[in-house]
Order: C-alpha cells, then sequence, then structure tokens
C-alpha cells in the first residue's frame, strides 16, 4: 500500500515538484508495529498546495485503543507560519481511563509522548504546536448505570527540518499512537515483526 499523492486541482501547477514527490516516496518506506493499521484517506484540499494524508487505528485483542491521521503539506511559496515549506499535521485519540483524565499532569505528559516519540525517531524538526484535550463523559438519567468514559486527544503539527526523509516522521506519529493507546514500549534489543501500511490480517 502506499500513500496517495493528492493535489489542489486549479490552484496550484499541473505537475506536483519533485522536492513534493520525494517526501511522498518517504511516506512508503515507513513502517509499524503490528497493532498498527495504516492506510491512505483523503487529503485537505484548501489549506496548502499539495498534501497528502494517512489514517490509522491501533488494534489490542479485537479493541480499537487508538486511532488517528497524519497530513503532510507542502506549499512551494512557503509560510511563514510554518517557516519551511512543509508541514506535519497529526491528529491522536486514545481512550483512557475515568481516573486518568482526572490527573493535572495528563496533558504535559501526552504533550510529552508526541516530543519523546520525534526524538527516539530522530525525526529533526522546529516551530512545533498544539493542544492537548482530555474529555470525560458521565451518564444521567435513564442512562446513569452507564459507565463514565474518558478520552485523550492530541492535536500538533511541526515543521520537518528534511522533508525528503518523512519516513522518521511518520513512524513517531505511529509510536504516539501506540503510546496513547496504552502499550507496553517493545524492550531495546528485543525485534518485532513490523506491519506496512495497509495490511490488516492480510498477505502482501
Amino acid at each position: 500500500m502506499v500513500a496517495r499523492q493528492e493535489s489542489n486541482q486549479g490552484s496550484g501547477p499541473a505537475g506536483a515538484p519533485p522536492e513534493f514527490i520525494a517526501a511522498v516516496e518517504s511516506l512508503r518506506a515507513a513502517v509499524f508495529r503490528p497493532e498498527v493499521f495504516c492506510e491512505e484517506m483523503p487529503a485537505p484540499q484548501r489549506i496548502a498546495p499539495y498534501a497528502s494524508a494517512l489514517s490509522a487505528d491501533v488494534t489490542v485483542n479485537d479493541e480499537e485503543v487508538a486511532t488517528g491521521r497524519l497530513v503532510v503539506l507542502h506549499d512551494p511559496a512557503g509560510n511563514d507560519a510554518w517557516d519551511g515549506t512543509f508541514r506535519c499535521v497529526a491528529y491522536c485519540r486514545a481512550e483512557i481511563d475515568s481516573d486518568l483524565a482526572n490527573d493535572p499532569m495528563l496533558t504535559d505528559v501526552g504533550w510529552t509522548w508526541l516530543t519523546d516519540a520525534l526524538d527516539a525517531h530522530g525525526a529533526a524538526h522546529g516551530a512545533e504546536s498544539g493542544t492537548v484535550t482530555r474529555v470525560a463523559t458521565e451518564s444521567y438519567g435513564t442512562m446513569a448505570g452507564e459507565p463514565g468514559n474518558a478520552q485523550l486527544e492530541i492535536r500538533a503539527s511541526w515543521t520537518p527540518s528534511n522533508p525528503a526523509d518523512l519516513t522518521r516522521h511518520v513512524e513517531a506519529w505511529g509510536e504516539l499512537l501506540c503510546t496513547a493507546g496504552g502499550l507496553e514500549p517493545v524492550p531495546e534489543g528485543v525485534a518485532v515483526m513490523p506491519s506496512r501500511r495497509g495490511q490488516r490480517g492480510s498477505a502482501g
């Protein structure tokens, strides 16, 4: 499975620039833990002249524990807010224990999950920004017997230092999803059988 290249028809040159093509090619090299199923999704059409997007779910014992998406934007003219011509935009949502939602340090920890993943994968970047939101839900009235639930949402964007090598950034995003979903980190020196995008219970 390869990431689909998207561009805004009528809002940019007819052919995608070589640097964007190289960036999309580097997305294809990313591999993930077997719990992660990642595939292409339609890219946003009005944010930048060129964009490519991925979505992913993390499943453990047939239960989805985290989901997210990653969009790579490219504007050949540059963007002052990005401090560059490329931008990675990531989203992550995971179910968490209701008690954890009350931890005042939770949002700080959630942001650290992202920055630590980027650093661990050597995904050099700058101009990072984002939000971490916790949402707790309780039921009342005739639904009072329903258990409460809570979610953590991480929305972030950053400028990759080397847009031609986005593999590290995609794999860092995949690690963020796994961490938010409560998966234990793989011990150092232990190899895992990685899954490529688009392979959920299928061969090839």
